[in-house]
């Protein structure tokens, strides 16, 4: 059974879910999931990943990601982006220096609030099916680390950037908080995923394009991380699930290979031994 990670260049206008069901037809896969949604208006980066890989999703989920981002000042929509109704317009006469000084200020942690078109669910429910019954519903704000802005272009009333944040951050609530801290308005009117943890916007194929020859193995996709090879006994124990005594001092996860070299988990240090965290 083939397993790893294929990387898509989503177009606009189709959703993740939607890309997921293309290519589990396309290539009659049993299991396929993706890495994080990208919102249907948002193009660029989607990692899929195919049977076993799925299983290592969390990983990925908790990975940094990385963005083309561009802003229209003036008018703010109740989605936050462009797929919305306008509910006010504003003229835009600001300096240059105290728009980009403003976007600077989102740099580091901070608390954000999601949008009300988001699929943060409550009670049960996604909060974008509140907001279109015009039911209002107050989510408390998530913290979120901005680790850079840069390649900011200014061109009135458009502002672009590459942003690269933490998990969990809407680049549509920067969008927002920007034009509300600049008294103007905005909403985010492109948005283009450039990166995720390793996977490279540049390495992905559109849905049409795309093919098994192009498959990323797991062994390949965690190349990142240090390894350990263990001798038969212990291989054995671990692939069970029994914790084995090391001489190692590792705090971070390690690739594990048996005594025959063979990648089989991704593992770590625990209180009790090593132990795997994710059997391949």
């Amino acid at each position: 059974m083939i397993s790893g990670f294929l990387l898509v260049n989503k177009d606009s206008g189709i959703s993740s879910f939607r890309v997921v069901q293309i290519l589990k037809k396309k290539f009659n896969l049993s299991k396929v999931g993706h890495l994080g949604t990208l919102d249907p208006m948002a193009t660029g980066l989607l990692v899929i990943a195919i049977n076993r890989a799925t299983k290592f999703a969390s990983l990925f989920l908790q990975s940094e990601k990385s963005y083309r981002a561009e802003v229209t000042l003036g008018i703010q929509t109740d989605t936050d982006d462009i797929e919305g109704e306008a509910i006010s317009f504003k003229d835009v006469n600001i300096n240059e220096n105290e728009i980009e000084e403003t976007l600077l200020t989102f740099l580091g942690k901070s608390d954000q609030l999601p949008p009300n078109y988001s699929a943060l669910k409550h009670k049960g429910k996604p909060m974008y099916k509140y907001a279109r019954d015009g039911i209002k519903v107050e989510k408390p704000p998530r913290q979120i680390t901005i680790k850079n802005i840069q390649n900011i272009e200014i061109k009135l009333p458009k502002v672009s950037f590459d942003i690269k944040c933490s998990k969990g951050t809407y680049i549509r609530s920067i969008a927002r908080d920007l034009g509300l801290r600049l008294g103007c308005g905005a909403h985010l009117s492109q948005l283009i995923r450039t990166g995720q943890e390793k996977f490279k916007l540049y390495d992905a194929f559109s849905i049409d394009d795309i093919s098994l020859d192009q498959l990323i193995s797991l062994e390949d996709a965690f190349e990142y991380l240090d390894f350990v090879q263990l001798n038969k006994s212990d291989s054995k124990a671990f692939i069970n699930g029994r914790p084995i005594k090391t001489d190692f001092d590792h705090i971070n996860m390690l690739r594990v290979y048996d005594a025959n070299n063979q990648f089989i988990a991704i593992g770590k240090n625990t209180s009790t031994g090593f132990k795997h965290e994710y059997l391949v």
